[in-house]
This record gives structure tokens, C-alpha cells and sequence, in this order.
């Protein structure tokens, strides 16, 4: 472990390494802008595949400014995104100095599951659930047949972004799960013991957790309670078959 060091070493260090992961995010997000219509195109086509069947289909803004400050959302969401292991990255640098040798032989592990799992999560978002969250909302549309005026929606750009980047997020974060846990275990503030006792409040809180972040339907709930419920059972076999720490002499 490297020697201490005062107080206001670490905060210079600590304010270069945010001035560094706030200048990569800028950078990013810039570039990201020069895509921002690619971008946008990208997370608009699971909702094109589910207009597909009614014909050519559109995206509204009624706002002059709503479009463009919605590519601006676009690109730091993006910038955001593509960074996220380059942040963790420097968060490792200032946390590991102050570690041992071990412990940061235990810690690394972490954090090359944070972002993989967080881009599972994303990813599963995307290609599972918002293709049959879309299909199923836009069952609620009619024809003048069924009713006496045609119910049909025009979907703006900055509230379908809005709904795409909370889900997206949602996800990418939930799938954290077993990162969260093992790190507490680490911690030992809990225990495989306590992870089993306690699975059924688990199921309770997990589906509570996705009624929340989900949009209003069962299915979208059941598509992220059950990769939740088996993150928990991943968790409690990492945590009981994983590697324990072991005491280090500092010296």
C-alpha cells in the first residue's frame, strides 16, 4: 500500500481525474453529435418494426427548439455511454493506491463486470423487451371500423427518447445486481445465508422494483423480474464459490 499521503493530494488528484472524465464525456459527446441522426435511428427502429404492419408511420415534435435539443440529449447520452468504462477506469485509479495488494486483486474483477453487465442490460432491453412492450401498446390502436374515430398514435421525439433512455438505463443499472451483492458480501454486511432466507422478500421487492421502472404492463415487468430473480440466484453462487478474501500482511 503506498504511504499517505495530505489530504489536499487527493483532492487535486481527485479533481483531475473528474477534469479528465468530464473533458472524454465532452469529447465524446461531441463526436456522438455528428451521429445523433444515426444514433436517434438506431433507437427508433424496434418502434418501426412494430409500425411496420400499419403502413408508412411517423415521429411529431411540436416545439421549433424540441428536435434539435433532442440530438443534444442524444449525443451526451451517448458520449455518456460510450465513456462509462473509461470514468470507471479513473475512479479505479484514485480507489486502488489505497488498497492492498489483494484487495485489489479482489476489486478488478468488479470492475470489468460493471460495464459488461451494464451494456447485457441495455442490450436486453433493446433487442427483448421494447420490441414486445411496443407491439403491445400499439395493439391499443384502431381503425375507423372499430371505433367511431380512428385511435392512432403520433409519437413525439423527445418523449419516445425520454422512454427509451429511462428503460435502457433501468436496465443497465438493475443488472448491476450481482456486483452490488458481492461487493456487500465482500463488505460483510450480508451472507449467503442471509441472500437464501431472505429470497422471498427478494421475489417481493424485485417485482415491486420492476413494476416501477417498467412501463405500465405485465409483460415488460415479467421480462426484467425474471433475469433479476436469476441475477439473484448467480449472485448467491458467485458469493458462496467465489473466492474469500485473505488477510495481507500490509507490509
Amino acid at each position: 500500500m503506498s504511504k499517505s499521503q495530505p489530504l489536499i493530494t487527493h483532492l487535486v488528484e481527485l479533481r483531475g481525474r473528474l477534469l479528465w472524465s468530464l473533458a472524454a464525456w465532452l469529447v465524446a459527446s461531441l463526436i456522438c453529435y455528428g451521429f445523433a441522426a444515426q444514433i436517434y435511428d438506431f433507437l427508433v427502429r424496434p418502434l418501426a418494426a412494430a409500425m411496420n404492419s400499419a403502413g408508412p408511420r411517423r415521429l411529431i415534435y411540436t416545439n421549433l427548439t424540441e428536435a434539435f435539443f433532442t440530438y443534444i440529449k442524444v449525443a451526451l447520452c451517448g458520449g455518456l455511454f460510450v465513456t462509462f468504462p473509461y470514468i470507471l477506469w479513473q475512479v479505479w485509479g484514485f480507489v486502488a493506491p489505497g488498497l492492498l495488494k489483494n484487495e485489489r486483486k479482489a476489486f478488478l474483477p468488479f470492475l470489468i463486470a460493471t460495464p459488461l453487465l451494464f451494456f447485457i442490460g441495455a442490450a436486453f432491453v433493446y433487442f427483448l423487451v421494447m420490441p414486445a412492450a411496443w407491439h403491445f401498446f400499439l395493439s391499443f390502436e384502431t381503425t375507423g371500423m372499430e371505433t367511431a374515430l380512428p385511435i392512432q398514435l403520433d409519437a413525439k421525439v423527445n418523449e419516445y427518447l425520454d422512454l427509451v433512455l429511462t428503460l435502457i438505463f433501468a436496465f443497465g443499472l438493475c443488472f448491476e445486481l450481482p456486483v452490488l451483492l458481492a461487493l456487500l458480501a465482500r463488505a460483510g454486511l450480508i451472507t449467503v445465508e442471509t441472500l437464501r432466507k431472505g429470497r422471498r422478500y427478494a421475489i417481493v421487492l424485485i417485482f415491486a422494483v420492476a413494476a416501477v421502472l417498467t412501463p405500465p404492463d405485465i409483460l415488460s415487468q415479467i421480462l426484467l423480474a425474471v433475469p433479476l430473480m436469476a441475477l439473484y440466484e448467480i449472485s448467491i453462487l458467485l458469493i458462496a464459490y467465489g473466492p474469500k478474501p485473505q488477510p495481507e500482511n500490509p507490509l
